[in-house]
């Protein structure tokens, strides 16, 4: 992943999160600027940091690199929901998934 495309990963799961960078970036212990200069590529964070950035996004380094997951952490929710289902549950959620992603296609 390039620096770039980090930065814009971060902007869209804070922004996921509904939180500010000034905000993420006291809530994490940096200076007021420090999560919008990494957003900006001005700066990149150290890999301590950058664990500090995924647990206050609530995902793991892995999901922040996924960038096919648009919203890991209710990915995360959506699976701890379906364990215990039947299989013939399971089979109809993923038919409606299934056909909410062919209509988000359209």
């Amino acid at each position: 992943m390039e620096i770039e495309e980090f930065s814009r990963r971060l902007s869209f799961l804070r922004t996921n999160k509904n939180v500010s960078a000034r905000d993420m970036s006291l809530s994490i212990g940096q200076s007021p600027s420090y999560i919008n200069n990494i957003e900006t590529c001005v700066s990149f964070p150290s890999m301590t940091a950058f664990f500090y950035i995924c647990d206050y996004l609530g995902i793991t380094p892995q999901e922040f690199f996924d960038v096919d997951s648009k919203d890991p952490v209710k990915e995360k929710e959506l699976m701890r929901a379906v364990k215990g289902l039947s299989g013939e549950q399971l089979d109809h959620l993923i038919a409606i998934a299934k056909g909410l992603n062919n209509k988000r296609e359209i």
